[in-house]
């Protein structure tokens, strides 16, 4: 028997999405947003939520622009401290000893040392209650060489973070189950 516990943001996984934007004096910051995630094929989209009050929001909202930076396991330290800190009171690209990276497709930083980067133009914004959703458009995904096989990104060689919100704690993936698209296929016949 399911035992309910309430309307809550528990969904898994949850990818660690650290959003890159330029504030108005044009000091990269970065934050980590718990919300976020792919929302459309055509044109491909990736959403994030952010609160009013957040430095990043404002940012966002001028440069039209945002990056998302996916973290490996190891930035974990890094990845918490970033939605610790605000960019008001911090340059968390030094604290967290991160590397900005200047995209040369839209108005917005990515981290250097995150095996996985997409760069997003601002598409639409959904004012949702205590968050607003910036969904983006996305120009690119950039992935180190060293996580992909045969061209595409590994799983296991990015290591994801993902945050798990019941245990309020970062995790890592599993190994892979099935073939997507294909274990399926045999209830098609029933």
């Amino acid at each position: 028997m399911k035992r309910s516990l309430g309307p809550q943001t528990l969904i898994y996984p949850m990818p660690v999405c650290l959003v890159g934007s330029y504030d108005k004096d044009g000091k990269a910051n970065v934050m980590n947003a718990a919300w976020g995630g792919i929302c459309c094929s055509e044109p491909p989209c990736l959403t994030v939520s952010v609160r009013h009050a957040r430095w990043t929001f404002d940012a966002i909202m001028a440069r039209k622009a945002f990056t998302v930076s996916i973290p490996d396991s190891p930035l974990a330290e890094a990845a918490d401290y970033l939605g610790l800190a605000s960019g008001r009171n911090a340059d968390k690209f030094a604290v967290a000893g991160l590397t900005p990276v200047r995209s040369e497709l839209v108005d917005a930083p990515y981290i250097a040392e995150c095996p996985l980067v997409v760069e997003l133009s601002l598409f639409k914004t959904l004012e949702l209650g205590s968050h607003v959703q910036f969904i983006g458009q996305i120009l690119d995904v950039k992935a180190d060489e060293s996580r992909l096989t045969d061209g595409k990104p590994d799983t296991d060689k990015i290591d994801p973070l993902i945050y798990d919100g019941g245990e309020r704690q970062y995790r890592r993936m599993g190994p892979a189950i099935a073939k997507a698209f294909s274990v399926g296929k045999g209830l098609l016949k029933k």
